[in-house]
């Protein structure tokens, strides 16, 4: 009898489909990545994700993505939250798995996590594995809440369907750890990767807002402190202005309450769109998040030496590496007040020296390719563990090892 072996052991390509729900945001940016490149070193690669999220944005993504999608695009209507369709969601996944012969599931997400670790994949007797990237979501969500322990116990179930985490952050990967317990089996520590085109310098646009935010709007972001941070620097006679960029469920109650704090005219909202001219636009860009797992808009501001405004959460501290310090309290509307106003007052020469350091610290741990390559080699351990261990067809049993 002929034993199975990976396409790394022979030499041929992966079939790989990656699996989440929402085609927006961060999640979104990092599958895009993921595909340019295995598709670049000959895998062929699928997607399925949601059809009811994105509009028109995701879909123009999606066309230009298009030619690097050997094995297509697939979209299912999926909710947000469990729901009773997450049934047929397994079974569409699993029916597309077979379909295209997958050697590779890999989630992306809570949602997308599950539905790559549950599908009923047949397999037909091919070494497939189950990979996982959390991004925050569900290890950030209420923590010490009953739905957050819900969520937790969930993922520990989970983790017995899983060959291999590939957590984005340090700190979502110590999430993992404190709250769902035992071993991740096989995990690697995958950072996300920037290209070299995110360092050109901006060119700043004429008469820039001082403040910039991008990204969703809703409460968990820090907007409503951001907003009393502005009101706060404005009562003490600074004419600051902000441009919010984005779209989310806490739109019109952000509306509100920037008129509510006195702030009309000082507040501009704007639909998502790309972020280097955003940037552009800006003096400082500001992120007041709650909670966060390692966020691109970090990364692309810091690449492109745009000062600056963080809280310190998640995977951010990774991102500033020695310039951690610098980071301000979650939830603390005079300390983020206080840190506008220093970045605001520094000498021109000593801010750009500052965040050009923060640019060419990035440039050296945050490298697009090198994501890429530890995606790959993190399939690659699986495959030998799997075939090592011989579970059952489509267990996606954890082993011992982690790197």
């Amino acid at each position: 009898m002929v034993q199975p072996v990976s396409p790394f052991e022979a030499g041929k390509p992966c079939r790989i489909l990656h699996v989440f729900r929402a085609p927006v945001g961060g999640l979104f940016r990092h599958v895009v990545d993921l595909a340019r490149l295995q598709a670049a070193a000959g895998h062929a690669v699928g997607i399925v994700c949601d059809a009811n999220t994105g509009g028109a944005r995701a879909e123009q993504a999606l066309a230009e993505l298009g030619p690097c999608l050997g094995l297509g695009v697939t979209r299912i209507p999926m909710r947000r939250n469990p729901h009773l369709s997450d049934l047929s969601v397994l079974r569409r996944v699993a029916a597309r798995a077979d379909a295209v012969e997958a050697d590779v599931l890999h989630g992306h997400g809570a949602k997308g996590g599950v539905y790559a670790r549950l599908a009923p994949v047949r397999a037909a007797g091919r070494p497939m594995i189950r990979a996982y990237t959390p991004h925050g979501g569900s290890y950030n969500y209420k923590p010490g809440t009953l739905l957050h322990r819900l969520y937790m116990s969930a993922e520990g179930v989970l983790a017995r369907r899983t060959d291999v985490f590939l957590f984005e952050s340090e700190y979502v990967a110590g999430r993992h750890r404190a709250y769902v317990g035992g071993r991740a089996g096989l995990a690697r520590i995958v950072h996300n990767g920037i290209g070299e085109a995110e360092f050109a310098p901006l060119t700043p646009a004429a008469d820039p807002f001082d403040l910039v935010y991008v990204g969703e709007l809703r409460e968990a972001k820090g907007l409503p402190v951001l907003l009393e941070a502005l009101a706060r620097l404005r009562a003490g006679g600074r004419s600051v202005r902000l441009l919010m960029v984005g779209s989310g469920p806490d739109e019109a109650v952000l509306q509100a309450t920037a008129d509510g704090l006195g702030l009309q005219g000082a507040v501009a909202f704007e639909p998502a769109q790309p972020i280097r001219p955003v940037l552009a636009r800006g003096r400082i860009m500001v992120v007041p998040s709650f909670a966060e797992s390692l966020p691109y808009v970090v990364l692309e501001a810091a690449a492109a030496a745009q000062p600056l405004v963080a809280t310190n959460v998640g995977g951010i501290p990774e991102i500033f590496g020695a310039a951690a310090g610098d980071l301000v309290p979650a939830r603390d509307a005079v300390a983020l007040q206080h840190a506008i106003a220093r970045v605001l007052d520094e000498a021109p020469e000593i801010r750009r020296a500052r965040f050009q350091a923060l640019s060419d610290s990035v440039r050296q741990r945050f490298s697009m390719e090198r994501m890429g390559a530890d995606v790959l080699s993190g399939y690659a351990a699986a495959f030998r563990a799997r075939l090592a261990h011989k579970p059952a067809p489509g267990a996606g049993a954890p082993v011992a090892e982690t790197a």
